[in-house]
């Protein structure tokens, strides 16, 4: 396929903006376009802002910068300079990475971040700078999409910040937040034990009892951030271990449950078992089966990936199943990465990882390999799917779901602008980054809109709630589902308006932002303007 080079010159021997040598005060400055040496980005035709500062938005602590001391890299699985020396700078990654849309920084963007990489390989160290423009990636494979010479960015950026995680003495604050963050979200246990008190916070009206104090506001940014994105909680049935096929058996699959997916979203997985066994799937789901590990990875924490991935790897060996279906964009997108991750484990290990790795399917793949057996009633519905970046980029999966929506009468596909660019969720990255994340929630958020559609529809829990919370946050109620739930209606014959009310207001919906009380002079001169106003009509 021959691509078409994007406008402009992108030569990246032109200078750009100066980097500091040392740790910056994180103090905003004014925005600045971006260099005139790469393709510039395409308008914004969603009234998306330029961010003030990328250096601001850094971790979204306001911490101070930090770097590597000695080397950049150690010989524990250092970047690979064969892969970073793949890229050629020809720009097409640009339009397409986030944070270089919002900010305009060469530095933030693929092929900067390789060059800084390339630095480290050669001996560079990494300042605070650096760190902080590697620490800035989302890790959305958008770019791997775009490139024509199919650079392997993940692998690089993973190996990189797995350097980073080991050798990096971070702030105080920051690793007591990243102690909270990994400590809870790849442990089940940990999480299911938190809906209980969630649970009694959202329907009690502390919530509102906060926000109209103002405590809320004055909740460290993570916490903050976490406080917002919670979803609406409702029962949560365990899942049967086995639950057999309707009819003719077609295959055995083991599901794979989810840490998020399975404690914020258990309607999605109990969606995903009905409408797999009513098109002929036998469907494991184990107890104990743990995180896959895609959290950890993503974040550099390499030995505690291989961990759970090795957990993983034997309790669904031990279900003897024909496939391992995942609902989760992100976790799926690791599942199929396990013989890179544990490739250099003792044993058998790499074998097995790769044996499981090549059963792996998302639940679209899956049914889109199998082909419908259940009749779908009618939904008439506008549909708007936004592609999760681990669904479309990572693992190249973009026709299936659009297959299996179009396959439903009366369903009709609206396509958003920009689908290539992150909400901004990304892992975790809305907790550490929240101002960068912000704004990308709100760009999808506008693409949503502007599509005129009566459902949103993704495939991943943290697109779920960034999206769906930032539609809300913008005081745009908008129904929200998983692929698998309109499946699951048009199988079971769920009237459209039914299905739209439960994706309005059902569990995993967002609640609705808490009011916060005005204050008294602002409230007191718009009765002024309001009795004047009568008095002149």
């Amino acid at each position: 396929m021959t691509a078409t080079p994007p406008p402009g010159n992108p030569d990246p021997a032109q200078p750009g903006p100066p980097q500091p040598d040392a740790p910056q005060p994180e103090a905003p400055r004014p925005a600045t376009p971006p260099p005139a040496s790469p393709p510039p980005v395409p308008p914004a035709p969603l009234g998306a802002t330029v961010a003030a500062s990328a250096d601001a938005a850094t971790v979204g602590l306001g911490m101070p910068g930090f770097g590597l001391p000695g080397g950049a890299f150690d010989g524990c699985d250092p970047p690979d300079a064969a892969l970073a020396g793949d890229c050629v700078h020809c720009g097409f990654c640009l339009p397409t990475c986030p944070t270089y849309v919002l900010w305009g920084e060469e530095m933030d963007s693929p092929r900067g971040r390789i060059d800084l990489i390339k630095g480290g390989l050669e001996g560079n160290l990494l300042d605070a700078t650096a760190v902080r423009h590697l620490d800035q990636c989302l890790g959305c494979m958008a770019c791997m999409t775009a490139c024509p010479s199919g650079v392997q960015y993940d692998k690089l950026i993973e190996a990189t910040r797995g350097q980073l995680e080991r050798r990096t003495t971070r702030p105080r604050r920051e690793r007591l937040i990243r102690a909270l963050v990994y400590g809870l979200f790849p442990y089940p246990r940990r999480l299911r034990a938190l809906r209980g008190p969630l649970r009694a916070y959202q329907s009690s009206g502390l919530r509102g009892l906060l926000a109209r104090v103002g405590l809320l506001r004055r909740l460290p940014s993570v916490l903050r951030a976490m406080e917002g994105l919670a979803p609406r909680l409702g029962p949560a049935p365990a899942l049967p271990e086995r639950t057999p096929a309707t009819g003719t058996r077609r295959r055995t699959v083991g599901l794979l449950t989810g840490c998020v997916q399975g404690t914020f979203f258990p309607d999605v997985n109990a969606a995903t078992v009905r409408v797999l066994t009513a098109e002929g799937c036998e469907v494991v789901a184990p107890r104990r089966q743990g995180c896959c590990g895609a959290l950890s990875a993503h974040a550099g924490r390499l030995p505690e990936a291989v961990r759970f991935a090795r957990h993983v790897i034997e309790t669904f060996e031990a279900a003897d199943v024909d496939a391992v279906v995942v609902n989760a964009a992100g976790c799926g997108s690791q599942l199929k990465e396990y013989g890179h991750l544990l490739r250099d484990e003792g044993g058998d290990w790499p074998a097995r990882a790769e044996a499981l790795a090549a059963r792996v399917r998302d639940i679209t793949e899956l049914l889109d390999e199998i082909g419908p057996l259940a009749p779908r009633h009618p939904l008439p519905l506008t549909v708007a799917y936004q592609d999760a970046c681990h669904l479309a980029h990572a693992q190249s999966v973009r026709d299936q779901p659009r297959r299996l929506l179009r396959g439903v009468p009366g369903v009709q596909l609206r396509e958003l602008p920009e689908p290539e660019i992150c909400c901004g969720s990304a892992g975790t990255y809305n907790l550490l980054h929240p101002e960068p994340a912000r704004e990308l929630g709100e760009r999808k958020a506008r693409a949503v809109l502007s599509t005129g559609a009566r459902l949103m529809v993704t495939a991943n829990p943290g697109c779920w709630m960034q999206v769906a919370g930032t539609l809300a946050g913008m005081g745009e109620r908008m129904p929200v589902a998983h692929t698998v739930q309109v499946l699951d209606a048009a199988i079971r014959g769920i009237p459209a308006e039914r299905l739209l009310a439960d994706a309005l207001d059902g569990p995993g919906t967002p609640l609705p932002a808490p009011r916060r009380p005005r204050p008294r002079a602002e409230a007191e001169a718009e009765a002024e303007a309001e009795a004047e106003a009568e008095a002149e009509g």
